[in-house]
């Protein structure tokens, strides 16, 4: 089953325009609706407006009905385990059970060095991340977790309530580490989010993809559990949109999250993206 998605920017762009996007894919069918997690906005020109993910999830939960909300990818090294399992279950239970988690090893340089938080050598993230979707396994589902990692703590934790979604919200983790972040997939992931640039060659996701079918051997599980998904900008022409959707589907990516590109209106853009959900559909 393929699904679609969309993820506009929340940079350089105002709430009452972020709301009209919410609507258009609450009411035109697409399947997700996302966010990212950056103090400032990405891109070669890292100044302006930009708001924060998880509170624009708090705000989409309570302004859509039924279109499934998420952050790809949260920064795992931005908050707490413990603290993000709290805000997840807060937006999960918001939403209605409509909340997917995405999550990756974060480090963004510019803003550690910003706010004066060090940013660990990568090899550290992604160990902490490890820890991190072990822990969020327990808070959800245990009542009374202990962990003694090497990076994280936890004693007598309590974290109630649990998730709507049981026995928890589906985990997004965004990685492209042949070695180590894609045995964490392998182990942890109902989604694979390739954390490689958008645009990049259907070859090399197609190659990493079947290092982490060699990871899931590995560990014992059948790789056609972990789902593949993909984010792009679509084209604004669409034709071209149509044929690299189809491209996508046929390198076996079915979670397909539809970057609207419009430096002018992203509203526009959105709609547009809206009017030919019908016609993605079809191809998948």
């Amino acid at each position: 089953m393929t699904t679609v998605g969309l993820k506009p920017p929340q940079q350089h762009i105002g709430i009452a325009a972020l709301r009209e996007i919410w609507a258009i894919a609450d009411d035109a069918g697409f399947d997700g609706c996302w966010v990212f997690d950056h103090l400032v906005p990405m891109g070669p020109d890292r100044t302006g407006d930009i708001f924060d993910g998880w509170s624009l999830l708090a705000a989409m939960a309570e302004a859509t009905k039924r279109v499934r909300i998420g952050c790809l990818v949260s920064g795992n090294t931005n908050r707490h385990p413990g603290t993000f399992a709290k805000i997840a279950v807060t937006v999960d239970h918001l939403s209605g059970g409509r909340l997917d988690v995405g999550l990756g090893a974060g480090g963004d340089t510019l803003t550690d060095a910003m706010m004066g938080t060090p940013t660990p050598p990568a090899a550290e993230r992604v160990e902490r991340l490890a820890e991190t979707c072990e822990i969020l396994r327990l808070l959800w589902t245990e009542p009374v977790t202990d962990h003694e990692g090497r990076y994280y703590h936890l004693t007598g934790a309590i974290s109630d309530p649990k998730p709507l979604q049981r026995p928890k919200p589906p985990l997004w983790l965004g990685s492209s580490g042949e070695k180590r972040g894609l045995r964490i997939v392998a182990e942890h992931a109902d989604v694979w989010l390739s954390a490689a640039l958008p645009g990049t060659e259907i070859a090399e996701l197609q190659r990493l993809s079947r290092v982490l079918d060699e990871h899931c051997a590995a560990v014992g599980r059948d790789p056609a559990t972990v789902r593949r998904a993909v984010q792009f900008r679509l084209p604004s022409d669409a034709d071209s949109a149509l044929r690299l959707t189809q491209s996508y589907l046929e390198a076996g990516f079915t979670e397909l999250v539809l970057m609207p590109t419009g430096l002018d209106d992203v509203v526009e853009a959105s709609e547009a993206a809206a009017k030919l959900l019908p016609r993605l559909r079809d191809v998948g």
